[in-house]
């Protein structure tokens, strides 16, 4: 059928209408599609680039130097050395699990190892990069950077480990660093983001733990370019961060090794502390241990050899132990009956070996006894019942508080762990602690330094060095922080009349001194250089009235446990001050045979400057004295220097 002309009109009319619809819907499509584009490839361009950027590019914290630790001199006590090590970041690894079976495949990584790690990266965000093994050998290390396009979001890396080259000698006051706990984090109140890094290292105990803040330094940051697999391309720019101050302490690392070689294998503590500024000069605890082991990662077998050891390695003796000072600290009884007026230094006490307090009969340690004694002959021949009868006069309160002004009772203020504040007794802190009243019995207990007193050897020093030199001397550690020298303290003048302190000097000169002293057996030969000093000797097991009567048992023959603490606190020159040591020997016997000798030895090493010279030994001690230095194995320390680099 042939079409009209009308109806080819009307069927062209509807397709203009339609191609003019259908090209203005076209058009409306292109100009939004236009405008979008224009949209995102303009006003938001900043935006997509930043995103762009992102994606290709990553920024890492950089870890900064850890501070050096040095000794008053500069020698390096704690250091750092190069660490290779292998890290995994999952954002770019992909399946983690199989690039770490691939990495164990070329270097040695246990399924522990392995598992550790997976534990690691599903607690820590995905860009946090995690370290898989550190302290690799130099050839693994090439075997991981040679594999690496086939080992994604694994990177080897060149990092600094903590290093401890003196390693025994600085255990207790240094301590160690070892990796951030939960527990760490949880003691920050805004912890620095250096401490969110897997296994970044902070200091556990001691100096490390103490001044942390100042040694850990700040973190620097580095952007490197990735590509498409995360694999790293370039490292586009690196801002290093600031290292940690160096810290330089007071102590003298020879006198600390000679202090720490002398003890032996005795469960000892030994304090030397300089009279004028403070300056603690060395404080040794035995036996010691290994820091570096911490660092590395302590294996159980090491550790439980650690924790069983009876002398207790892992306890630093010379600030937390608390021993009962035993009749070193006569001297404090001494001063608080002077004070009190109610004596003067001629004042005589008969001694006829024991005191009686109603039913109740307190032992001299001479059995026999010493007649009439006066202060200096009480205190140079350790006469109990001098003391018993003095602090009955007087009672604990005064005598608690001349023994706070030495330094008894009071936690010393240094960056260590675990210092202890012992314990300085009255009524007060009697009924407080136990709900108990005060005894006469607890006062003569008190008097000769046992009952409830106890003090550290730090302590002890503390208090040599009040009575030496007239002034409240604090202790101090650190000497530098950085190129910034630390001041030292004012020590103020004693409250107590000098005239006091200078009979009780006397006393403490005469136990080295005189015929009948106690420690006469340790004197100075070398006038320039003579000792004062007192023993100790405290008992740590309660002996029988049946015993004391057969006759107490020598220290020798009792088991390690039960024998007797031997204490000895000593300065010199008598003249003019400028060391003062205290010893504990724990369960060592007598204080006059075991510590003295050993407080000597410390004494003379820290005024010369070394090993003591033989001339300052009385004659015919001589030969034995040279054996011993002989036989001790000092470390060769004397040319160490401040290791210049940090590498």
């Amino acid at each position: 059928m042939r079409r009209t002309p009308k109806d080819t009109e009307d069927s062209a009319r509807k397709v203009r209408r339609r191609a003019v619809l259908m090209g203005g819907a076209m058009g409306a499509f292109v100009a939004v599609l236009g405008a979008r584009m224009r949209y995102l490839s303009v006003e938001q361009a900043d935006e997509f680039r930043l995103l762009a950027e992102e994606n290709r590019v990553n920024i890492r914290l950089i870890p900064p130097a850890r501070g050096l630790i040095l000794d008053r001199n500069g020698k390096l006590i704690a250091g750092n050395e190069q660490n290779y090590r292998v890290v995994i970041t999952r954002e770019d690894a992909g399946d983690v699990p199989q690039v770490l079976n691939r990495l164990a495949s070329i270097v040695p990584l246990t399924p522990e190892d392995i598992e550790k790690t997976l534990k690691e990266v599903e607690r820590r965000s995905p860009f946090v990069p995690i370290t898989v093994a550190d302290r690799l050998s130099w050839t693994d290390f090439s075997k991981i950077a040679l594999n690496a396009p086939s080992l994604p979001g694994v990177t080897p890396e060149v990092g600094l480990s903590r290093s401890y080259p003196l390693d025994t000698d600085f255990a207790h006051v240094v301590g160690y660093v070892g990796p951030v706990s939960e527990k760490d984090l949880a003691e920050i109140e805004s912890p620095d983001p250096l401490l969110q890094i897997p296994k970044f290292q902070i200091g556990k105990i001691g100096v490390e733990r103490w001044i942390e803040d100042n040694l850990r330094g700040r973190a620097g940051q580095k952007r490197i370019e990735v590509n498409h697999v995360g694999r790293v391309m370039r490292e586009l720019e690196r801002i290093e961060g600031s290292p940690g101050d160096d810290i330089r302490l007071t102590i003298d690392a020879e006198a600390q090794n000679f202090a720490q070689v002398r003890m032996g294998e005795e469960s000892a503590a030994m304090v030397a502390m300089d009279v004028e500024t403070g300056d603690i000069l060395a404080c040794a605890s035995a036996p010691s241990f290994d820091p570096n082991l911490f660092v590395r990662g302590i294996s159980q077998k090491d550790y439980s050899t650690l924790m069983e050891n009876d002398h207790r390695p892992l306890s630093n003796k010379a600030v937390a132990g608390a021993y009962p000072p035993g009749s070193t600290f006569k001297m404090v009884t001494a001063l608080a009956a002077l004070e009190s007026g109610l004596i003067n230094a001629q004042t005589g006490v008969y001694c006829p070996g024991h005191y009686e307090v109603g039913t109740r009969r307190f032992h001299c340690w001479k059995r026999g006894g010493h007649g009439t004694v006066s202060l200096h002959s009480a205190l140079a021949e350790s006469c109990d019942v001098y003391f018993y009868d003095i602090a009955q006069k007087i009672g604990i309160d005064r005598i608690a508080e001349v023994g706070r002004k030495l330094g008894l009772g009071q936690r010393m203020d240094l960056p260590m762990s675990a210092i202890t504040e012992g314990v300085m007794p009255d009524k007060a802190w009697l009924a407080q602690r136990y709900g108990q009243d005060w005894r006469i019995g607890d006062t003569i207990n008190a008097s000769i330094g046992q009952g409830y007193v106890l003090a550290s050897p730090l302590q002890l020093a503390v208090m040599t060095a009040r009575i030496a030199s007239g002034r409240a001397i604090a202790p101090r550690l650190v000497k530098a922080i950085g190129s910034e020298e630390l001041p030292v303290p004012d020590a103020p003048q004693l409250e107590i009349t000098p005239e006091y302190l200078a009979a009780v000097r006397q006393g403490m000169f005469e136990v080295m001194n005189s015929p009948r002293g106690t420690a006469k057996a340790s004197k100075v030969a070398d006038e320039t250089m003579l000792m004062a000093g007192k023993t100790g000797t405290a008992q740590v097991r309660i002996i029988s009235a049946a015993e004391r009567a057969s006759g107490v048992i020598d220290n020798k023959n009792l088991a390690w446990r039960l024998r007797d603490h031997a204490l000895f606190v000593c300065y010199a020159p008598y003249d003019r001050p400028k060391v003062a040591v205290s010893v504990v020997v724990e369960h060592g016997g007598g204080g006059s045979a075991v510590a003295a000798p050993l407080a000597r030895d410390l004494l003379l090493f820290c005024l010369t400057g070394g090993i003591p010279p033989l001339s300052a030994y009385p004659a015919s001690q001589r030969g034995t004295i040279e054996t011993r230095f002989k036989e001790m194995k000092l470390r060769d320390i004397s040319g160490a220097g401040t290791a210049k680099s940090r590498a």
